[in-house]
């Protein structure tokens, strides 16, 4: 034959290396051919049935029908472990399900969330209780302070950005008059510009410095209700249009003498000054002493708007200020707090409800499935009944054909496969209807915790705003914040 060995190759790769046909089930279907063919039965049969064997007055089972018989026990008892291990497989995973567990979970949940949500409302209530009263204090002390001085307005104070713009006018007014006064005094400066500027530096930081403190510090008690501070307001007023000229006319001076006299300038500027203070000969030492002057008289109005010009007003504002933005945002952040604990409690509450679902749709399928497998199992016996029942007839009817003597009256006989009643281990599992009962009433619970967090949650930010009754705003404060 050609291809003999192709042809053998082929015929190896065809046959399976088992009794089985292919198949997805738990438990495959014996191939009768294939059995039939490995226990070699029809070629025994005919064996047999020329030696007359079994005899005719025969009763049990010869060796090949044994064999037969004793192959399919074996299918079976295989089948049956299978099926045991299936069942283990099964018992495991609804106890790993452990609904018990669930359920006593969900009522020690139930039991501690709405406490320890409380206990947070009322750590909450503590803090927002001690920024409360900070702020009643910075009140009372804003209400006291408009009564002692008589004030009815409220206070002026300027912003950061403002303030931030005021500050930065003063160093260009700084700047500008040391680089103009540098400028004019190079003229007698040995190291020329750089010496100038060098010089100015003083005399800049003198009559801008000066200007600024008897603004902030002493001009402004000229608006203060005591009698005794206005006077000290006035003097603070007189002293500074005392510097303010003594500086500028100094500085006047100064550029004259520093022109023609290099050593023992200071002196002689002293001695002008008192013999003739307005003595200047010169148009720019005219020139620089109405620039010292104008950016004085500018330093100082600055100086008077850097805040309230009631001494002490902007400050005791600014304290009520602040602790009414502390009071506000620590409402709020506690507010936001309790809102994102309830929010976060609400979504693992969802979970859990829709986890309870799942288990019991799981735990339904598992039983089902094992359901369905034992009777698959019940098949599958009656399928090697039947697969026992033709082998042995593929061998009585060859030991039929060869015999010359009468075959056994048992050959009439078909086999009975003993079956196996498996047993279900269903003590301590869920019923269904009572399973579904049960996961009902913890999603149930589990909802109506849901809702007394609202509810917490909701009382606990009427509780945090009724601070504001117990601790009402003084009269001015109330106004403000209105």
């Amino acid at each position: 034959m050609p291809f003999d060995a192709l042809n053998k190759l082929w015929t190896s790769v065809r046959d399976s290396s088992h009794d089985f046909r292919a198949s997805t089930e738990i438990f495959p279907s014996l191939d009768t051919d294939k059995l039939t063919q490995t226990l070699e039965v029809r070629e025994k049969g005919d064996e047999n049935g020329r030696a007359n064997r079994p005899a005719s007055s025969a009763q049990f089972l010869d060796e090949v029908e044994q064999r037969i018989v004793g192959r399919i026990e074996q299918e079976k008892a295989s089948a049956y472990q299978l099926l045991e291990d299936q069942f283990q497989t099964f018992d495991g995973r609804l106890r790993n399900l452990d609904f018990e567990g669930q359920f006593g979970l969900i009522r020690q949940a139930n039991a501690s969330s709405l406490s320890d949500f409380k206990a947070e409302i009322a750590s909450g209530v503590d803090e927002l209780h001690g920024l409360r009263r900070d702020l009643k204090i910075a009140e009372d002390e804003m209400r006291s302070f408009k009564r002692q001085h008589r004030l009815d307005r409220a206070a002026k104070v300027p912003s950061a950005g403002a303030t931030s713009v005021k500050i930065a006018l003063l160093i260009v007014l700084v700047l500008i008059e040391i680089v103009m006064n540098g400028n004019f005094l190079a003229k007698g400066s040995e190291q020329g510009i750089i010496g100038g500027i060098t010089e100015a530096v003083v005399f800049a930081v003198l009559n801008i410095g000066a200007a600024l403190l008897f603004a902030f510090f002493c001009v402004r008690n000229l608006v203060h209700r005591s009698w005794l501070m206005k006077l000290g307001g006035l003097f603070g007023l007189v002293g500074y249009i005392v510097v303010a000229l003594a500086v500028n006319i100094a500085l006047a001076h100064y550029r004259e003498v520093s022109a023609t006299i290099l050593d023992g300038a200071a002196t002689e500027v002293v001695r002008r000054i008192r013999e003739n203070p307005l003595g200047l000969s010169e148009l720019n030492s005219w020139m620089l002493f109405a620039i010292g002057i104008f950016f004085s008289i500018l330093a100082f109005i600055d100086g008077c708007m850097l805040t309230d010009p009631y001494p002490g007003f902007a400050g005791v504002q600014r304290r009520l200020d602040e602790a009414r933005r502390n009071y506000i945002s620590g409402k709020l952040d506690l507010i936001d707090n309790l809102r994102e604990i309830r929010d976060d409690h609400n979504d693992k509450i969802e979970e859990i409800v829709r986890d309870l679902s799942t288990r019991r749709q799981e735990s339904a399928a598992i039983i089902a499935h094992r359901i369905r497998t034992a009777g698959l199992f019940a098949e599958y016996q009656g399928h090697l009944e039947r697969t026992a029942n033709a082998v042995l007839t593929a061998y009585r009817e060859a030991n039929r054909a060869a015999r010359s003597e009468p075959e056994p009256l048992y050959f009439t006989s078909a086999y009975t496969l003993e079956r196996i009643v498996p047993v279900l281990k269903i003590s301590g599992e869920w019923d269904d209807r009572v399973l579904s009962e049960r996961v009902q009433v913890a999603q149930a619970e589990l909802s109506d915790q849901i809702r007394k967090i609202g509810s917490a949650f909701e009382v606990a930010v009427e509780q945090y705003h009724r601070l504001d009754n117990l601790f009402p705003e003084a009269g001015v404060g109330a106004e403000q914040a209105a």
